[in-house]
């Protein structure tokens, strides 16, 4: 009887055991994510226990925007944190993603930097132009050119992620780059020639949260958490900035000061503009964003539908 009883035992423990990591297996998520100042709210939430009294535990893993689909397909992470054109690209290239949350737009934030012998865009024809593939920094330019009579394919482009782009040019390389900050920031610390930032193109850099639709049918609670997580973070910067501003800072390898400066040149979305942007914005926005893409060569055919990649359900 007292085998049977400790068997019995083992046995329920074993049981429960499993469905505790069953249950913690459905609350992890992995983000993946970069240095860029709109994504910092993630980290202060994390940093702050916001996720964890949500009831998820939230992973941020940091890689370059061409890799984050080919995590998301793979099962590494579940949560894909990027702008518009980059969750087109993705769809495009077989990975379905759907936009649940607007995180924040660059005003100022994204900056194409030039020598002085350059006064204009259309003085970039035929120039070396540093520009990370497969991102913003890429469509932007394009975006940017076509609206003054350039294809992207009048310049010679150089595949550089956004902080290398940064470095070299103020090392002296290329005839000119497209960077964002906080790595704008050190171009301008460089007393680098700014020729346009994203503040003289506003609505045009915007970044999302995105998840598979198989994900989000599986656990719309988590996605709920997330997405509640982040507002309750753009509170707790109100609350004290000064103390949200240290949190943020760090992981962007910056001081408080350095980053209070990099923040003015983006906008958080709070609960308000998340409704206003996804429900009235977005359908004519990524519309557009495709036309850019699918001119510029960016993608080779549209996603196969652009209302799926957008779900507002979780603002609301």
């Amino acid at each position: 009887m007292r085998k049977t009883s400790w068997m019995a035992g083992a046995l329920a423990a074993a049981v429960a055991g499993l469905c505790a990591v069953s249950a913690s297996a459905q609350t992890k998520v992995t983000v993946a994510m970069s240095g860029w100042t709109g994504f910092a709210p993630i980290t202060l939430a994390k940093e702050t226990g916001i996720f964890k009294k949500n009831g998820i535990e939230v992973e941020i893993k940091k890689m370059p925007t061409s890799n984050r689909h080919q995590a998301m397909a793979a099962g590494e992470v579940q949560a894909i944190t990027t702008t518009v054109d980059t969750h087109l690209l993705y769809a495009s290239s077989g990975v379905d993603v759907t936009q649940v949350l607007v995180l924040d737009s660059s005003h100022g934030g994204d900056g194409i930097v030039v020598r002085d012998a350059i006064n204009s865009l259309a003085d970039l024809k035929g120039k070396q132009v540093a520009v990370q593939y497969g991102g913003v920094p890429q469509f932007w330019l394009a975006y940017v050119l076509k609206k003054n009579g350039l294809s992207i394919g009048e310049v010679q482009t150089v595949n550089l992620q956004p902080s290398d782009a940064a470095n070299a040019f103020v090392a002296g390389q290329f005839d000119a780059a497209v960077t964002y900050e906080p790595y704008l920031s050190k171009v301008r610390e460089a007393n680098g020639k700014i020729i346009v930032t994203s503040d003289q193109t506003p609505g045009v850099i915007i970044d999302t949260l995105a998840f598979q639709p198989d994900y989000i049918q599986k656990n719309p609670k988590v996605v709920k958490a997330f997405v509640d997580s982040w507002f309750e973070a753009l509170d707790e910067i109100k609350k004290d900035e000064k103390k949200a501003f240290e949190i943020m800072a760090r992981d962007v390898n910056q001081t408080p000061e350095q980053f209070a400066t990099s923040a003015k040149t983006v906008l958080w979305y709070d609960k308000a503009g998340n409704i206003e942007y996804l429900t009235k914005t977005m359908p004519t926005f990524i519309k557009e964003v495709q036309d850019v893409m699918l001119e510029a060569k960016l993608i080779r055919k549209a996603p196969p539908s652009l209302d799926s990649m957008t779900d507002t359900s979780f603002v609301k």
